[in-house]
């Protein structure tokens, strides 16, 4: 299969800012100088360990060891092949590829075309909603307050009642029948035929973070389909479904923007649809599944969750079912370090028939009349009970206690202490007492379990697989061996040769492109004290052309192990300084200081030898005048500006 040229592979990749692309996915916020960070996708965090420096094209966790650059960010988050990144991200920026010896495009294949696959039902389904048959289709939507614009700004679209009315135009289009049966769009009956999955049925397509369509989700409009009211694509490569949550891709924006942070977390694509188009932008849903802990995953690194000032607001209705519904978002809700909230409308209306009934203002308002999620729960769980005995009210703090014993944060608690003591007519030290046993006996319960409830980050946890990611052409120590200690910044000694040391090759690696040639040649040519950070300084300075983009990276792939995943540390480390002026100022005087300190080095010995030597032999006045030399080095750098 023809390669893409080394060339063009370069030339995507500098003109593709890989903040944008990881933006997409995380909440990026500033980290100093040329430095963003946020919560890392590839494990499970409370705080923000996951660094991306734009000016090198490079990300890092210092959680999880994960790094790389543009590419195996995509690789990693996408499952796609290198040659499947290198033309998404040429598509992106229009730029046209060239393969070695001439050679065509590849064929794409995987996920790439089941990606193409949707795109192509999405467009399919919208064209269908203009045509005749799709007139239930558009009353449906007008009935419910959307016109043409709400459906087009949706993609709202419709599946005709045929039944290979989508297979054959997507098999004109090339899509083979295994492609789309692995899409999910077709189904298979038991003699082997293949027929349309949405058929008579108003369709939204379901889209990732990023905007590319990976499943649909349809409404039955016909009293003669004997299926489920509401039909979502099956489980497939690219479509799981308690990781999507419809709407994020229009959502994000706005909630990565908010002050403070706000989710609201509807039941449907209608209540997503109209609180959108009533000014709630930062309205999502589920797609036919409960809300998970992958969800909250998911938002958590949309929303750069690390503060308590962001907010999550779950809607429901109020029958049973949807106060069933906010038990189990509560299971999940100490997963979150924003604060949770319910929100359920007068009459137990929906956010789509509230904005129906009674305009767009009450589905603003709706926010207005938000309660902590911790006291809908209780109230949830006392309601059952009489309050109006004794019985009852011991059998209603007994149910609500370990709803609060579960807060973590002790202040919080003792209010929701208070709340309950209040609400059932008890003396505060009775509902603490109870609320303590509740805490012990959860306690217990955990006992050699996986931690406290909220799942907070504590150690951070070893990267995935046995140690650091090989990187290309490394290989695998054998069987008979045992794994190299890993060296991280964590684990070198607390110096200030170190602190030297470590500064100097940050510096360099981010800034050496606008150093001062000279000194950083001397600089880069003594070698370190430190083992480790020696072993870094010595790639680095092996470093052929360092105003080339990408040379940091083919430094630190350069590394010899176990120092690989220090040289990733040292790049997405955050270097103080005011702006990128005064960090090439920084990085310049480090490097003099280095000089400086192998002077002073080099005068200490020669100072040595000169007492063991006659002053009057060739060696003695030769040590005497390279001493003065040293002294006039150090002059000369001490008093440059």
């Amino acid at each position: 299969m023809p390669r893409i040229r080394q060339a063009d592979v370069e030339e995507v990749k500098a003109r593709t800012n890989i903040a944008d692309i990881v933006g997409e996915r995380v909440a990026l916020r500033s980290a100093g100088v040329g430095s963003l960070k946020g919560l890392c996708p590839f494990h499970d965090e409370k705080s923000p360990s996951f660094h991306v420096r734009p000016q090198v094209g490079y990300y890092h966790c210092f959680g999880c060891g994960e790094s790389g650059d543009v590419y195996t960010f995509l690789r990693e988050m996408d499952h796609v092949t290198f040659t499947e990144a290198v033309e998404r991200l040429a598509a992106r920026i229009g730029y046209t590829l060239h393969y070695e010896d001439g050679g065509p495009a590849p064929e794409t294949s995987g996920r790439s075309r089941l990606f193409a696959a949707n795109a192509a039902a999405a467009e399919f389904f919208r064209a269908q909603l203009m045509s005749p048959e799709a007139e239930a289709a558009r009353r449906f939507l007008g009935e419910r307050g959307f016109d043409a614009g709400a459906a087009a700004h949706f993609a709202v679209g419709y599946a005709p009642k045929g039944w290979d009315s989508m297979l054959k135009a997507l098999s004109a289009q090339g899509f083979t029948r295994e492609e789309l049966t692995t899409a999910g769009l077709v189904s298979t009956n038991q003699r082997g035929g293949v027929y349309d999955r949405f058929r008579g049925r108003l369709v939204w397509p379901i889209r990732d973070v990023t905007g590319q369509t990976v499943g649909f989700g349809a409404r039955k409009l016909y009293d003669d389909d004997q299926g489920p009211k509401y039909l979502n694509t099956p489980e497939t490569p690219i479509y799981k479904k308690a990781q999507v949550l419809y709407g994020l891709d229009l959502a994000k924006r706005d909630i990565s923007r908010g002050d403070p942070k706000r989710v609201v977390v509807v039941e449907g694509y209608t209540d997503v649809m109209a609180c959108h188009l009533a000014g709630v932008t930062t309205a999502i849903a589920t797609c036919g599944t409960a809300f998970g802990s992958e969800h909250v995953t998911v938002l958590r690194r949309i929303m750069g969750d690390e503060s308590a000032s962001g907010e999550v607001v779950f809607t429901f209705d109020g029958d049973e079912a949807g106060q069933k519904a906010a038990i189990r978002a509560f299971a999940e809700d100490g997963r979150f370090n924003a604060q949770t909230y319910v929100a359920v409308a007068p009459d137990g209306l929906d956010p789509c028939d509230l904005r129906l009934q009674r305009g767009d203002g009450a589905v603003r308002g709706l926010l207005d009349h938000r309660v902590p999620m911790f006291e809908f729960v209780i109230d949830r769980r006392i309601a059952g009970f009489d309050l109006g005995s004794v019985e009852g009210r011991i059998g209603a703090l007994r149910s609500a206690a370990p709803i609060v014993a579960a807060i973590r944060d002790r202040m919080v608690r003792a209010g929701y202490e208070r709340v309950l003591a209040r609400k059932l007519g008890m003396e505060p030290r009775d509902v603490h007492g109870e609320v303590e046993s509740a805490a012990r006996r959860a306690g217990g319960d955990r006992a050699g379990g996986s931690g406290d409830r909220a799942g907070g980050r504590g150690d951070s946890p070893a990267p995935r697989g046995d140690g650091p990611r090989p990187m290309p052409g490394s290989e695998p120590a054998p069987a008979t061996e045992q794994p190299m200690q890993r060296v991280t910044l964590e684990t070198l000694p607390r110096t200030t040769d170190v602190a030297l040391e470590r500064d100097a090759l940050t510096g360099v690696l981010l800034y050496g492109h606008r150093i001062d040639p000279g000194i950083l040649a001397r600089a880069l040519a003594i070698p370190f004290r430190t083992t480790a950070l020696e072993a870094v300084r010595a790639s680095v300075a092996a470093a052929a052309d360092r105003t080339r983009p990408g040379w940091a990276m083919a430094a630190i792939e350069a590394v010899r192990e176990p120092y690989r995943l220090l040289a990733g540390q040292l790049l997405a480390r955050d270097f103080p300084a005011r702006d990128d002026d005064h960090a090439v100022a920084s990085v310049t005087d480090i490097c003099r200081r280095l000089v400086l300190r192998a002077l002073d080095q080099e005068k200490t010995e020669l100072l040595g030898a000169v007492q063991r030597t006659s002053p009057t032999s060739d060696e003695g006045r030769a040590l005497r005048v390279r001493l003065r030399d040293i002294d006039a080095e150090r002059r000369a750098l001490i008093e440059v500006d």
